[in-house]
């Protein structure tokens, strides 16, 4: 009886074993081949510039200041996933994305990549509850802490003030909009979702929010108190997880300058 039992402890552990090194196996798998989307979609997404006009002599004239440049080849990523509408991108870093929301499923893009394919790194994506204009007071990009670097991982280098002061810009494209943003938070956040716990409606919600943020003084937390920030400002908040700290989540604040 006891040799059974030891046999049968010894096949259990066996297919235990079995199961977690075939979970191992597909984790890392889905996520090297779901990367990889990305790194194609981001070499087809910029237009091929066009060839130079010929330059002929004409009047001087007084032209207004043209619109800026999309350099986003939006139409492209359409044909890939209509549920795309935005692309964020941050100089300097890995930080260059298409940006997607769901019309049905808040979470499902948080483990499904922008192609519908299940796993991770997912894609950055935004819920319903905020406006694909970027007009909201908030809007909330969530994304990954991928331990290969990829999707918001970089987020965490905002900790340090001198990475913050290097890479300072947000820049948000939509097929008819550039959107520019001044990073001047980073800072450890409860895991509340921040349109449960703030009434943007009303100044003193918003007010109420930049306080918070502002108020957050922790060894990691990293606040320009240069740059002036108010209740009747626009805001994105870059959200991801932080590793062993379930409850918490890192958000990176920035202001809107310019659109």
């Amino acid at each position: 009886m006891r040799k059974k039992l030891l046999t049968l402890g010894c096949l259990i552990c066996a297919i235990l074993f079995g199961c977690c090194c075939g979970y191992i196996f597909w984790y890392f798998n889905s996520e090297k081949e779901n990367g990889e989307i990305y790194e194609e979609l981001q070499e087809r997404v910029e237009p091929t510039p066009t060839a130079a006009p010929t330059v002929t002599d004409v009047p001087v004239t007084e032209q207004p200041e043209p619109e800026e440049e999309i350099p986003i080849d939006f139409a492209a990523l359409q044909e890939v996933n209509p549920d795309i509408y935005a692309w964020i991108r941050i100089e300097g870093t890995n930080i260059d994305y298409p940006v997607v929301q769901s019309s049905t499923d808040d979470s499902y893009y948080l483990n499904h990549t922008i192609e519908g394919k299940e796993g991770y790194p997912g894609s950055i994506y935004t819920e319903s509850v905020n406006s694909k204009d970027f007009s909201d007071f908030n809007t909330i990009l969530y994304g990954h802490n991928m331990r290969d670097g990829s999707m918001f991982q970089n987020l965490h280098n905002y900790e340090e003030s001198a990475y913050m002061a290097e890479h300072p810009e947000v820049t948000i494209y939509t097929p008819d909009h550039v959107y520019r943003y001044q990073i001047f938070a980073a800072v450890t956040y409860s895991d509340v979702h921040l349109y449960h716990a703030f009434d943007y409606t009303t100044e003193s919600g918003r007010q109420a929010f930049l306080d918070s943020i502002l108020s957050s003084r922790g060894m990691s937390d990293t606040i320009r108190d240069d740059v002036p920030v108010s209740a009747d400002d626009k805001f994105l908040t870059l959200s991801t997880c932080i590793g062993g700290q379930a409850d918490k989540r890192l958000i990176v604040e920035a202001v809107l300058q310019s659109e």
